[in-house]
């Protein structure tokens, strides 16, 4: 493709040199470059990509996207105002705009990503579509799992992937979609066949101003234009997308909206409760059908908890609305299993019950552990800690979070990043101190260690922060392998009389 055809997608920006030269890829990264690609030479927290340019010509660029003319570079350049910005037309335009043929699905929201995102793409599988999956835990293309870098992708990486998916048969996509995505343009150019957004709560607030900045990032995807919107009239944030955007509404909490779970109950398998749909003239994703979808239907999910009734519901009103028959929808429900480190169980044979969950927010964590008291006979001990290098204001309520809804607390270590893991379990016990038993164990697998020892019979213990994550992340980059699922099974059988798994360990 010629560069100035590419070009043509980018508002009219200038082509200074010849405009005709064949473009080949695609690349940000000057490591990436061979001959015939078209670098973008984006400003970035750290560097900034101008200063590769030379690099990415002696590799072979055929031409340069940049935000001010470069002299001394012998190729084509591309001037616009914000090459990041530039990078997801063009690269929509470079891949064939391959979501005008792929139905894509974008959830947003601070938790239930992951979750809804999981389900939306086992009820169209079972449905008989071909879904690929873009998220937190896992990325499938054509059925095939692939290496997650990020939650959401750079808009090259995206459209790409969105490509492969067509070619591999696959002919939808749920994707997570996140504030840092959609903040840096990295979603700019995806035709949103549906947005869909959970709930916003405290988090990423060393990237984003305050909580008024993040939620508007998160609107930006339901100003992109996709065909239907789906918010959770539940949360406050939600309530105000509802007044702002034509759209569905589903509530977990008995609210008036299109969608709502009713007779919600629990047991140690899960969930079960009556979703309503809307008559015809409600649903305005059924404009056309001529017949009303209106009434009750039996739904279960595995998953427990009044957050995952939330998740369930918002995955059987996106594929109800996708076409999706609810009864077909409800089954496949039933029958999807959890994505990984979401409220998953290790089992070792122990008279009591672990989990591992991804929770960390303090929301979420309030989340897991209600789910886990619910489901527990005796008391409930909760292990988790705060990532370095974020928001700091929300460490002492993680600690809060944890006290409110634990017999004993131990604080440890996650993500410490740059900064001292002492440093960062000091604030969040501070939120824990006063009663609640509190344990301080910066190591976090010692932490674990401590917290299955003293847990006995009819327990439960939640660990929580890491979820699927496999690594624990140091100053200077340093990860090492860590799995709070693996960590978990191991000193589970350190521990005195240990047996092997049971069906129903800690039930």
């Amino acid at each position: 493709m010629r560069l100035e055809e590419l070009a043509a997608v980018a508002g009219g920006a200038p082509v200074v040199g010849d405009g005709s030269v064949e473009v080949g890829d695609l690349a940000y990264d000057s490591r990436k470059v061979g001959p015939g690609t078209l670098f973008f030479c984006v400003r970035g927290e750290k560097v900034d990509g101008h200063e590769f340019a030379v690099a990415a010509v002696e590799a072979g660029a055929a031409g340069l996207v940049v935000e001010h003319e470069l002299p001394a570079v012998e190729v084509a350049q591309v001037v616009v105002p914000d090459a990041r910005a530039a990078m997801a037309p063009l690269a929509a335009r470079f891949f064939g705009d391959p979501t005008e043929e792929l139905r894509v699905v974008g959830v947003t929201g601070t938790n239930g990503k992951t979750t809804t995102a999981f389900l939306v793409r086992e009820i169209l599988e079972a449905a008989g579509t071909r879904c690929g999956l873009l998220g937190t835990v896992k990325q499938l293309v054509g059925g095939v799992e692939e290496e997650v870098e990020r939650t959401t992708p750079e808009a090259i990486d995206l459209q790409a992937t969105f490509r492969r998916m067509l070619d591999r048969g696959d002919r939808a996509c749920a994707m997570e979609v996140s504030s840092h995505a959609l903040a840096l343009h990295r979603c700019d150019a995806i035709r949103f066949d549906l947005a869909l957004f959970t709930n916003l709560t405290q988090d990423h607030l060393d990237f984003h101003a305050d909580m008024e900045d993040y939620f508007a990032s998160k609107r930006l995807l339901f100003e992109s234009g996709p065909r239907v919107v789906i918010v959770n009239v539940d949360d406050r944030y939600g309530r105000r997308l509802a007044g702002e955007f034509d759209c569905v509404t589903f509530s977990a909490e008995g609210r008036e909206a299109d969608f709502v779970a009713r007779e919600v109950s629990f047991d140690a398998g899960g969930a079960t409760f009556t979703a309503t749909t809307p008559p015809i003239g409600r649903n305005r994703t059924n404009t056309g059908r001529n017949r009303p979808v209106g009434g009750e239907w039996a739904a279960r999910t595995g998953l427990p908890g009044d957050f995952n009734v939330a998740n369930a519901l918002a995955a059987f009103a996106a594929a109800v609305s996708l076409g999706v028959e609810p009864k077909a929808a409800a089954a496949a429900l039933e029958n999807a299993p959890p994505p990984p480190g979401r409220f998953e169980p290790v089992d070792e044979g122990q008279p009591f019950a672990v989990f591992v969950d991804y929770a960390h927010t303090p929301d979420s964590l309030e989340n897991v552990l209600r789910a886990a008291r619910r489901l527990t006979r005796g008391r409930v001990i909760s292990v988790f800690g705060a990532g370095g290098d974020r928001d700091r204001d929300k460490r002492p309520k993680m600690g809060r979070a944890g006290a409110k809804l634990s017999d004993l607390v131990v604080v440890t270590s996650d993500n410490p990043r740059s900064e001292d893991p002492g440093a960062i379990v000091a604030e969040v016990a501070a939120g824990a101190e006063g009663g609640v038993a509190l344990e301080v164990e910066p190591d976090r697998r010692a932490a674990i260690a401590l917290a299955l020892g003293r847990a006995q019979t009819g327990d439960t213990v939640m660990i929580a922060g890491k979820g699927h994550e496999q690594g624990q992340e140091f100053e200077a980059g340093r990860k090492i392998s860590f799995d709070d699922r693996d960590v978990a099974r191991e000193e589970l059988r350190k521990l005195p009389g240990a047996a092997g798994p049971t069906a129903a360990s800690g039930r």
